[in-house]
């Protein structure tokens, strides 16, 4: 599939790329989290939110509302399933690594989704951008045969396992604290995910 830059003015309507931060503490402790042959998603790092990045995200980016910081790390190149927050999403890349996305606004009343109105863009290494509630996103994915590192920056508590039930209308999208998802059919989740993707499972190698 195409990959665009992330400067492009087809990523306006997804997000921003972040500037005015100095990125480098947080690029550096990110470079020593570990490495995975598959994908791997930690939401809340102490290292990583004891850098002064962390702190400065949360001051400005988030308004001083409590903030979590991980990693998504590993190798990938499907994007599998769509997800969303009603907030905001930083990525900071520490290595390159690539963006599937689509708009929210796409979904139909059904809640299935096309994946060929999605778009996909490189992010370089030591660069940030904010990901916008609007925006379907999923893991990152790989740029050759490297591995990814990506800090993934929400509000506190986003990803974190549901404490009640859900399951009428958009609440069955809901699968983990401020997520809600739709899968792929080939995309290997975990039973009970509401699969709604239809059309081909991106390959970003394709």
């Amino acid at each position: 599939m195409e990959i665009k830059k992330i400067t492009d003015e087809a990523f306006r309507k997804y997000g921003k790329v972040i500037q005015g931060y100095d990125f480098g503490p947080l690029v550096e402790a990110l470079k020593k989290t570990p490495d995975y042959d598959g994908v791997a998603y930690e939401p809340s790092i102490a290292e990583l939110e004891a850098t002064s990045t962390a702190a400065e995200l949360k001051r400005r980016t988030y308004g001083e509302q409590p903030i979590q910081v991980g990693y998504c790390n590993g190798v990938n190149y499907k994007l599998n399933a769509a997800e969303y927050h009603k907030s905001s999403e930083v990525n900071v890349a520490a290595t390159d690594a690539i963006l599937i996305v689509g708009m929210l606004q796409d979904i139909t009343d059904d809640f299935t989704y096309d994946t060929a109105k999605m778009e996909a863009f490189l992010l370089p290494a030591g660069t940030a951008v904010e990901i916008y509630a609007t925006t379907l996103h999923y893991a990152p994915c790989s740029v050759g045969d490297g591995q990814f590192k990506v800090g993934i920056v929400l509000p506190a508590g986003t990803n974190y396992p549901l404490e009640e039930g859900h399951g009428d209308w958009e609440d069955a999208l809901i699968t983990a604290k401020n997520k809600w998802l739709i899968g792929h059919a080939e995309g290997g989740l975990d039973a009970g995910a509401h699969i709604g993707l239809i059309g081909k499972n991106l390959d970003v190698r394709e």
